[in-house]
């Protein structure tokens, strides 16, 4: 895809529309409004189920293998380790060329006078919970694609990924408004119903509606993800992390207690650097007036809210071990899955 004019068609297909900052609430961040006409469905507007369909031709060449090193951005480059499946003790044999000397029995190798070691087995079957953001905060995007789009697509990957290797895949899908819980099953069909409910999610989000933003349902859902990821599972927060706090410092804490917990951050660039677009109507609810993005001290504290809320998703996963691999709209999800956990040296950025 020409990135350069798609970015074109973007800008020349959607208006802008900025949130009012109230002095005492989060920030709000530039959203993009869709125009009533079909250019609404412009690829990145909204995600697309056939695109996400065909990611499964794409979850080749990277896996969520125990003891694989994560590293992130976030986390400062310091390299974090999944638990993996549980192992099973299988038996103790005479040691052959080629075994772990880690598995190394000491002392039936002491009584016996011969090497021996332990066999353990892996797990078959490990459940993977991916727990994805739809919220309206996840409604913007400057470059590719919304967040909400780049999650749906981080979903794709995962869930076809599970799949792939025989294990159960379910879902926990939330907006501002409702949670929708999708059991884990080893199927297609299942896969499908995740991808149909996520694209059902998306396709509801729009800046001139009703949808009242709520950061709390953050919490809500990880709750739920309490209750139905008791033991070996592995779960997967795909989020922008809008509205975490101490609660949600507990929750992952508990979550990552008897399970593995990968925190997949969803960002845009533009969130770091907001440009000067001059000036602008912001609304909220009813309200509107008219705000100057030039001023300096307006665009300070827009990027100062995101990188309070970066720090806030780095020293909360940093403290338990939790990899963090941020995702950004700027750029392919199957390259970023790759760059991040694919079967070579990893490059970051910055």
């Amino acid at each position: 895809m020409d990135s350069g004019r798609h970015e074109k068609g973007l800008e020349e297909d959607i208006s802008i529309s900025i949130i009012e900052i109230d002095q005492n609430q989060p920030m709000q961040y530039p959203r993009v409004k869709p125009r009533e006409s079909k250019e609404s469905m412009a690829p990145g507007v909204y995600a697309d189920l056939d695109e996400l369909i065909r990611f499964q031709f794409k979850v080749h060449g990277f896996s969520f293998l125990p003891r694989q090193p994560v590293q992130s951005l976030l986390a400062g480059r310091r390299a974090s380790r999944l638990r993996g499946r549980g192992l099973d003790f299988e038996e103790i044999r005479r040691y052959l060329p080629g075994d772990d000397i880690r598995a190394m029995d000491w002392r039936v190798t002491a009584r016996t006078r011969k090497p021996h070691t332990r066999v353990y087995t892996e797990e078959k079957d490990r459940p993977v919970l991916l727990v994805v953001d739809q919220r309206l905060s996840m409604f913007f995007g400057s470059q590719i694609a919304m967040k909400s789009v780049t999650a749906a697509e981080v979903t794709a990957m995962g869930a076809w990924r599970t799949l792939s290797v025989g294990d159960r895949v379910g879902a926990l899908i939330f907006n501002d408004s409702k949670i929708r819980e999708i059991l884990p099953h080893r199927s297609r069909q299942r896969v499908m119903e995740i991808l149909e409910t996520v694209l059902e999610f998306n396709r509801a989000l729009r800046v001139d509606g009703d949808i009242q933003p709520d950061p709390t349902m953050l919490n809500q859902v990880l709750g739920k993800a309490l209750h139905l990821a008791k033991h070996d599972y592995l779960v997967g927060i795909i989020s922008d992390f809008s509205g975490a706090d101490e609660e949600t410092e507990r929750a992952v804490t508990r979550l990552a207690v008897h399970n593995d917990v990968i925190a997949l951050f969803i960002y845009d660039p533009l969130e770091s650097h907001l440009p000067s677009f001059g000036k602008v109507i912001v609304s909220q609810g009813d309200l509107q007036l008219e705000v100057d993005t030039g001023d300096e001290r307006f665009r300070r504290r827009f990027s100062e809210q995101f990188e309070n809320r970066l720090k806030t998703a780095r020293d909360l996963m940093l403290k338990r071990g939790i990899p963090v691999l941020p995702i950004h709209t700027a750029g392919g999800v199957r390259e970023q899955f790759m760059e991040l956990l694919g079967h070579r040296p990893i490059h970051l950025r910055g």
